[in-house]
C-alpha cells in the first residue's frame, strides 16, 4: 500500500466527519448488546435443569455479546461513544465491571498503546510481549524458555487471558496513578456486589457454571482480537526515528475482514486501521469511514482463516522487516 498517498491527502479532513457520536445509535447499541446478554444469562440458568451442554452452547453467544459490551467500554474510554465525558465515564465503569476491567487503569495503558503502536523503542505498555531476533539471541536459556512459553498459543490464548482479566486486574501496582488505583477498587466493589447478588439469587454453583465459561470464552476472543490486530504477516514496525503516526495506523494495524456475524459481535473492531487513525470514531462508524473513502481502498484485508496463521509468529526480524515464526528463525539461524 502507498501510504505516502494517504499522507499527501488530508486524512484528518477525511475522518473528521466521522468523529462525532450519534446518541441514538449509541443507546441502541447498549440495548442490543446488554439486553441479549442478560436474556442469555437467564436462559443459561434455566438450561442447567435440562443439560449443561445447552448451557455451554449458549455461553458462546453470551461471550460474543460480552465482547461487544467490551467494545462499548473501549469506545467510552476514548470518549467516542457519547459527547458527554461524564456519560462516557459512568457507562464505561459499569460496562467495564461486567467485563472485569477497571476503567481508568485499562484505558491509561490502552492510551499508551495507541501512542506507541509499532514503535520498537517504546514497547512494554498495553501490548503483547514481542522481542526482536537480536534481543532473543541475547537471552539466557532460562529467559528464552519463559519467552517461548509466553508466546505459546496454549498459554497466550488459552490461559493468560482469563488470568489477566479475572485475577491480575483485581490488584493495584505501585506504578499506578491514584485514579487508576481508585478505578481498580471501584470495579472490585461493583464486582463484589454483582457476584454476591447473583450467588444469593442463583446459588454459587449455578453462578460459576454460567459465568466461568462466558468469561473464559470472551477473554480468549478479546485477547486474540487484540493480538491479530497488530501481529500479522504484513505488519510494519519501526524504530523511533522512522516512526510515523498515519503510516503505523494504516500498516501497523490490521483490517480484519470477518464474516458479518463476527464483525457484528466484535463491534467493527476489525477496521482497526481506521480506529488507530482516529480513536474518536465510534465503532458503528468505522466501516462507513472505510467504505466511503477511496484512500483506504488499497489496504489489504486479513481474512478469518489466514488470521489463524498469525498465532505462529513469534519474533520481529529487523533485517527482513517482518514477524517470523520460531521455525523460520531456526531455519535462518542454520543457514
Amino acid at each position: 500500500m502507498n501510504t505516502k498517498q494517504i499522507d499527501n491527502q488530508s486524512w484528518i479532513k477525511v475522518i473528521s466527519k466521522y468523529n462525532r457520536p450519534d446518541i441514538r445509535k449509541s443507546i441502541w447499541q447498549i440495548i442490543n448488546s446488554l439486553g441479549p446478554y442478560i436474556i442469555l444469562w437467564y436462559l443459561m440458568y434455566l438450561s442447567l435443569d435440562i443439560s449443561y451442554w445447552i448451557t455451554i452452547g449458549l455461553s458462546f453467544f453470551a461471550a460474543g455479546f460480552l465482547v461487544r459490551i467490551f467494545i462499548i467500554f473501549h469506545d467510552c474510554g476514548h470518549g467516542s461513544f457519547f459527547k458527554s465525558a461524564r456519560a462516557n465515564t459512568i457507562i464505561g465503569i459499569i460496562l467495564g465491571s461486567l467485563t472485569f476491567t477497571p476503567h481508568d487503569h485499562w484505558h491509561r495503558e490502552h492510551a499508551i498503546h495507541h501512542k506507541n503502536v509499532g514503535n520498537l523503542d517504546k514497547r512494554g505498555n498495553g501490548d503483547v510481549w514481542t522481542l526482536t531476533v537480536e534481543e532473543y539471541l541475547q537471552l539466557s536459556p532460562g529467559k528464552k524458555f519463559i519467552y517461548r512459553l509466553y508466546r505459546n498459543p496454549v498459554f497466550l490464548f488459552g490461559i493468560a487471558p482469563f488470568f489477566l482479566f479475572v485475577v491480575l486486574l483485581r490488584f493495584t501496582k505501585k506504578s499506578m496513578k491514584s485514579s487508576e488505583r481508585k478505578s481498580v477498587y471501584i470495579t472490585n466493589l461493583i464486582l463484589l456486589a454483582y457476584i454476591s447478588g447473583l450467588i444469593l439469587l442463583l446459588g454459587w454453583k449455578a453462578f460459576l457454571l454460567i459465568q466461568l465459561p462466558v468469561v473464559y470464552l470472551s477473554t480468549v476472543a478479546g485477547v486474540w482480537l487484540f493480538y491479530v490486530q497488530h501481529q500479522f504477516d504484513e505488519v510494519i514496525w519501526s524504530r523511533e526515528d522512522m516512526w510515523n503516526y498515519s503510516r503505523m495506523a494504516l500498516e501497523g494495524s490490521s483490517y480484519l475482514k470477518f464474516p458479518k456475524i463476527l464483525q457484528w459481535f466484535s463491534g467493527n473492531i476489525g477496521f482497526h486501521h481506521i480506529h488507530h487513525l482516529s480513536p474518536k470514531i465510534p465503532n458503528y462508524k468505522l466501516e462507513k469511514c472505510h467504505r466511503e473513502n477511496k484512500i483506504f481502498g488499497g489496504i489489504k484485508p486479513v481474512t478469518f482463516i489466514p488470521s489463524l496463521h498469525t498465532m505462529s509468529l513469534r519474533l520481529w526480524d529487523e533485517k527482513m522487516g517482518q514477524l517470523i515464526s520460531f521455525r523460520r528463525f531456526r531455519k535462518l539461524a542454520g543457514s
